[in-house]
């Protein structure tokens, strides 16, 4: 069976195991860090440290693979992250390329690229997303093995329609599968959908993440007909769609049989700088929104409405084999 690129080195894809598909380590602004969290609420060796006990607890419930989207935008720093894999060897973490924005492209792309002022070919980003695939991330010798981009509530502007475009070129180029974060509330999936459909993506090598904000079965089922892969992988962010909701809709896509393009995670992290540099404030705000949400609350959930293991299986397991099997 083909591998995969992980953090560690390659992984055969059917190793991967148990996978949450859309975790991130953390969640940072670098130059928010380095210039206001050093010294102040930001101490490296403890962080790590933190991580580590996260992660640990996450590998000895079972699962041994996550797929980290944490890409430009969110704060990627694969050095620390090889730092954290390297004290839980047993879990697997796949790292991502891309650009997350909800508008605009980085002012690194603003005069460079199509309609430009250096409008000279192909746009620069797919050659960076490319480089990150095939030869690695910033010198650090891992390479990635997904592409991540985002369409929220401003929809499709001209910023997230490049990235969007770059993604696919760069999709088309290497074979690698995507993840698009998606605003429910505007039905961004169908805007996602069409518009890879229409660059030539597989689209059975997409996830619409964060699908699973939404509880409109005709809607995700319109996606999943498509061929894309539901992410049914915000559990424990019940501000924005409790968890008997999320796991109504999933036992009832079962029913439908969709349980082969559906996949599940948090969409937590270890830390994320979003919310203050207070480490409590996420908890005290979102009590179940950690790793261990969906092996401790959600699956005995989703039994007890009627989901077999072997749906469980097939959304953990085989449904992120196949993703990741080029």
């Amino acid at each position: 069976m083909p591998a995969v690129e992980t953090v560690r080195g390659p992984v055969e894809a059917g190793e991967l195991g148990r996978t949450f598909m859309h975790e991130h380590v953390f969640v940072l602004g670098t130059e928010n860090v380095q210039n206001y969290g050093a010294g102040d609420w930001w101490d490296e060796d403890e962080k790590v440290a933190d991580a580590v006990a996260k992660l640990r607890e996450l590998a000895d419930r079972g699962i041994r693979t996550i797929a980290d989207p944490t890409v430009w935008g969110l704060g990627r720093y694969i050095p620390r992250i090889q730092r954290i894999n390297e004290q839980v060897p047993e879990l697997n973490i796949i790292a991502a390329t891309g650009l997350y924005t909800y508008n605009d492209v980085p002012f690194q792309f603003h005069h460079r690229g199509p309609g430009t002022m250096l409008d000279a070919g192909p746009d620069p980003m797919i050659a960076d997303f490319v480089r990150d695939l095939t030869e690695g991330i910033g010198g650090t010798g891992v390479k990635a093995a997904f592409l991540k981009c985002a369409v929220d509530a401003p929809g499709l502007t001209p910023g997230v329609e490049r990235v969007l475009r770059a993604v696919a070129g760069a999709h088309r180029e290497t074979g690698a599968p995507l993840t698009v974060h998606t605003e429910s509330s505007i039905h961004a999936g169908r805007t996602v959908v069409d518009l890879l459909g229409k660059e030539g993506v597989d689209l059975t090598k997409v996830v619409i993440g964060h699908a699973g904000d939404s509880n409109d079965l005709d809607y995700l089922a319109e996606l999943a007909d498509s061929g894309a892969i539901l992410g049914m992988d915000r559990f424990g962010l019940d501000i924005i769609n409790p968890t008997e909701n999320r796991v109504a809709t999933i036992a009832a896509l079962c029913e439908r049989g969709y349980a082969d393009r559906i996949v599940l995670s948090h969409d937590a992290s270890c830390f994320i700088d979003w919310f203050g540099p207070d480490p409590a404030t996420v908890p005290a705000m979102q009590p179940n929104w950690h790793y261990r949400h969906i092996t401790d609350d959600v699956l005995p959930a989703l039994r007890a409405a009627g989901v077999g293991d072997a749906q469980i299986d097939q959304m953990l397991v085989a449904n992120p084999r196949r993703y990741f099997t080029r």
